[in-house]
């Protein structure tokens, strides 16, 4: 394993065989009915911390001619998200000592806070504006833990053969929120250009009778979100227990490194920041892609709404494809460097049509909806579904790293490229094709990056070998 192996220290159980005497025998462990409950109450959080901070890219228009919004705000309110990840040692600091409970109630705690900010219904433009940047910041600070405790609580719960999957759905609703949020802003509130069919001479009468209908719509989804985000907040505060009575696995019972060496062993692990740049630049390029995906499309006549389908098929789709990958991931395991080759090299294909398609005038490519839904969903099929086969991997990599502070280091750096890329944006917003050809460079990039891996299967071995 990169820079050192784990010694037989590390890789002791902390739970012991009732005899001692015989040198191998199987760790007493259970698995409990009530880790699908822990899962969907994480699961729930995850989707709805997603939803808020995609909320303003599908209906930028909308938000723009209701609230005075520039091109640049839209981009900064997607950026908070990548902002919140700022105190992520701090957050990975509280999961490791702490617990998950901890840690999730924190979270759920700014998620709420967050949410109520912004429905706040004041009438000052100016007010308004910062009440909703600054709930967009309280909702990007629960990204920590909401990104990156999947892992950890599918170890935590979940037996090595349904491991795999849970941290697929912990790690992947967060994004099917997100893409829930393409469908429900553009249905619920109307486009400018669906509502202005006025006479010249009724102009202003109209525009305000627009503008109030406009911000009325706006509010509803606000208010929505907020009534969902406090039930759940108040659910994890009734229950969520960190861990179960009896660890269901080797591995969960396992003693991890503390914290500070676990921050030493990842920085000086070769491997690990090999792979963590090929997992941070393609899914924190397409994170920052898809949240400005409507004024990309904008310029191929597409309309809000079906910019909005087509945003939302693309993670629909990552999100069942990688559910379904992670469950054969579960069925073969030992595959998963395999597997990423393959998705990395679909995504770069994909990205690359997507990209040429959008420079129709250049290319003579045919710029059909067939064609722009087609490319766009493989896009996030391929992308998005290799992230829970990522943090699988990096955990195999770095064990006896906790999963917490593993998961945190890349999502930190995912976020990070996300932050880079749209701060860049809010200067340069006005013609966005070079965003597509960073998409396809970031995924081709990711693919020679795994093409030269060396993967090593740490957890796998304890789980499969010591508990025989």
């Amino acid at each position: 394993m990169g820079a050192a192996s784990s010694t037989e220290s590390e890789r002791e159980p902390l739970i012991f065989p009732s005899n001692p005497e015989t040198s191998i025998q199987p760790v007493y462990s259970r698995v409990y009915g009530r880790r699908w409950l822990v899962l969907t109450l994480f699961s729930l959080l995850a989707f709805m911390q997603g939803m808020v901070w995609n909320t303003w890219g599908p209906i930028q228009n909308s938000a723009i001619h209701a609230y005075d919004f520039a091109k640049s705000d839209i981009a900064v309110l997607v950026l908070w998200g990548p902002v919140g990840f700022t105190p992520w040692l701090l957050f990975m600091w509280l999961m490791d000592k702490k617990g998950l409970r901890a840690s999730l109630l924190l979270s759920a705690f700014f998620m709420v806070l967050g949410a109520a900010l912004r429905s706040v219904p004041v009438t000052d433009l100016q007010l308004r504006r910062w009440l909703i940047h600054g709930g967009q910041l309280l909702n990007g600070l629960a990204g920590p833990t909401i990104m990156s405790a999947g892992p950890l609580l599918s170890t935590t719960w979940f037996a090595p053969d349904q491991r795999a999957t849970a941290t697929a759905v912990a790690s992947l609703v967060s994004y099917l929120g997100a893409a829930c949020s393409f469908i429900v802003g553009p249905l619920l509130v109307p486009a400018p250009n669906e509502t202005t069919r006025v006479m010249v001479a009724r102009a202003v009468v109209w525009t305000d009778t627009q503008i109030n209908h406009i911000q009325d719509r706006i509010q509803l989804v606000l208010y929505a979100e907020f009534g969902m985000v406090a039930v759940l907040f108040a659910a994890v505060l009734f229950y969520f227990p960190s861990r179960p009575p009896v660890p269901p696995s080797v591995a969960a019972a396992s003693q991890r490194l503390r914290y500070r060496s676990s921050i030493y062993r990842l920085l000086g692990n070769f491997r690990f920041l090999m792979i963590a740049l090929a997992y941070a630049v393609p899914t924190g390029v397409v994170a920052g892609w898809s949240g400005v995906l409507d004024m990309i499309l904008t310029p191929a006549r597409v309309s809000q709404v079906d910019a909005g389908w087509i945003g939302f098929w693309s993670i629909v789709g990552g999100c069942v494809f990688g559910v379904a990958m992670a469950r054969f991931a579960d069925s073969i395991r030992g595959m998963l460097k395999l597997i990423l080759v393959l998705m990395m090299a679909g995504a770069s294909l994909a990205s690359t049509w997507f990209t040429l398609t959008c420079l129709t005038r250049l290319t003579h490519l045919p710029s059909t909806a067939a064609t722009l839904y087609t490319s766009c969903i493989l896009v996030g099929i391929f992308i998005n579904s290799s992230v829970p086969i990522f943090l699988e991997l990096f955990i195999e990599t770095v064990y006896p790293v906790p999963e917490g502070i593993t998961c945190g280091v890349v999502t930190f750096l995912g976020n990070l490229v996300t932050g880079c890329l749209l701060f860049f944006l809010t200067f340069y917003s006005t013609e966005l094709s070079w965003l597509n050809w960073c998409l396809t460079g970031s995924c081709a990039f990711s693919l020679v990056l795994i093409l030269f891996f060396r993967e090593s299967y740490d957890r796998l071995y304890l789980d499969v070998f010591v508990s025989v």
